[in-house]
């Protein structure tokens, strides 16, 4: 018999994970400049369209409870997986260090990571925002044209990417 062990007392259920959300996400209490348990805020993570970007908390008090979140949707609470996305994986879960790795990252995941942490002290919670860049690429650029010396002409080249690609004629 597992927490949600009967089918026909679904309210059990769903009871027992509002409270584990309670007790796993604080609100309100955000890190302090110089605390002892958060060694230094974290640091924005920037990485490539496709490329893997690790998010690394780490901590020095004892930790009882740990989670990740993506705005308010729970990744992992300790060990435990809570979001479908199979790009979302556990990399460590240490008294020191709770991490977890984002594979072949796009636009879509970018923003607010949040890790809420419950150490012997209270609550804690650390943010980090993820940055996805695009590589550059042309999406329409004029074709080639022969006009007469001091004619006038307009040429167009309209690319996309993140940061937004800056365009040189040369």
């Amino acid at each position: 018999m597992g927490v949600c062990g009967y089918l026909f007392l679904p309210w059990k259920c769903l009871v027992i994970v509002s409270l584990r959300l309670l007790f796993l996400v604080p609100t309100g209490v955000p890190v302090r400049s110089g605390d002892a348990t958060f060694p230094k805020a974290m640091d924005n993570v920037t990485v490539r369209q496709g490329e893997s970007a690790t998010l690394r908390l780490w901590v020095r008090d004892r930790v009882t409870r740990v989670a990740w979140l993506n705005r308010s949707t729970i990744l992992y609470a300790g060990n435990d997986k809570w979001c479908l996305d199979p790009r979302v994986v556990l990399l460590s879960n240490t008294q020191t260090q709770y991490s977890i790795e984002i594979q072949n990252v796009d636009v879509y995941d970018e923003g607010p990571y949040t890790c809420s942490v419950q150490t012997d002290n209270h609550p804690k919670t650390s943010r980090v925002h993820l940055i996805v860049q695009v590589s550059p690429k042309i999406v329409e650029i004029s074709s080639d044209i022969s006009i007469n010396e001091g004619n006038n002409i307009s040429l167009t080249c309209i690319a996309t990417g993140r940061p937004e690609p800056t365009v040189t004629w040369r």
